[in-house]
């Protein structure tokens, strides 16, 4: 047998990104290609423990890099500052992601599957439905999970009407209460107790260059803004270890209110004031608070982007 290809979403790795990789390896070995391995390029989350545990699956193996001419399959993301060592080297055969296409380029053609919905598992849900491929409950429950990630139950302004229908037909396979379930899902995500500092901070952290500035976007869910500002002076001081140590120019921690869909952002870096003409806010102690924002996808990256 010829060597696995790999599949991974990125790193700090996201309900998504593991679902999505654990559903792409499935969806490849029913379409007829057996020679397929999900991976992961971190540890995963509280979140995605609960449902891996509530599914009895295992998470992926990890992988920290890929070899030269490795042939892999990239979900839910295609910046390469975002996917394992090496992938510049690397033979990539596909992309399914749901995000903007930054940083990104192939000697060769490959399959690009790129669609602005809430999350990849629904574009994985439409190959699924396109193929004319049974789902079966696990694979149900992987997706659905992931949708309910990605969109906080469907309130994100990231929804769109491809995933709340994915959701629905998800539901009927599941044969279980999803948004009970999905609600403990995402309580489960916010029990952030026994992290330390340096763990927030990289939990679900994206970087991102723009005109030479490294820029870090992180974000916590939680349902008590206030419990995690407890925490802010040492939070600080492992965000500025960061800044320091890699050269970060704008370090943005988004601490996301998943009850009440609000953020608050604490914000750090020479490029600090990027934040405050972004979203028309004062830093005050180096937090602001933006009422209705959740999503970093649609609403902190762009306007971030916008304004450096």
């Amino acid at each position: 047998m010829s060597e696995e290809i790999l599949i991974f979403g990125h790193k700090n790795p996201d309900t998504d990104s593991i679902c999505s990789a654990m559903v792409k390896e499935r969806l490849n070995k029913k379409s007829g290609n057996e020679n397929v391995k999900a991976k992961r390029l971190g540890e995963i989350n509280k979140e995605t423990k609960y449902i891996l545990d509530y599914l009895k699956l295992d998470a992926p193996q990890f992988l920290e890099s890929v070899e030269e001419g490795q042939e892999v399959i990239l979900v839910d993301h295609n910046e390469f500052s975002q996917s394992a060592e090496g992938i510049e080297k690397a033979k990539i055969l596909e992309v399914v992601d749901h995000h903007r296409i930054s940083n990104f380029q192939t000697s060769e053609p490959l399959y690009y599957t790129a669609r602005p919905y809430g999350c990849t598992c629904t574009i994985l849900y439409k190959e699924f439905v396109e193929k004319g491929l049974e789902i079966s409950k696990e694979e149900a429950i992987l997706m659905a999970s992931a949708i309910m990630s990605d969109t906080l139950l469907l309130k994100s302004p990231t929804t769109t009407k491809h995933d709340i229908k994915a959701l629905e037909e998800l539901e009927k396979i599941a044969g279980i209460d999803i948004k009970a379930y999905g609600l403990e899902m995402l309580k489960a995500g916010t029990d952030l107790d026994d992290f330390s500092e340096e763990e927030l901070i990289n939990l679900d952290a994206k970087t991102v260059e723009k005109n030479g500035e490294k820029i870090v976007i992180a974000q916590v869910n939680t349902v008590s803004i206030e419990d995690v500002l407890k925490r802010q002076e040492k939070l600080e001081q492992a965000i500025n270890n960061v800044i320091s140590k890699e050269g970060v120019s704008l370090f943005v921690l988004a601490i996301t209110d998943i009850l009440n869909s609000n953020s608050e952002l604490l914000v750090l870096g020479k490029k600090a004031n990027v934040a405050e003409l972004a979203f028309g806010e004062k830093l005050e102690n180096n937090t602001m608070f933006l009422k209705g924002v959740v999503s970093r996808k649609k609403q902190i990256l762009p306007n971030i982007d916008k304004n450096m």
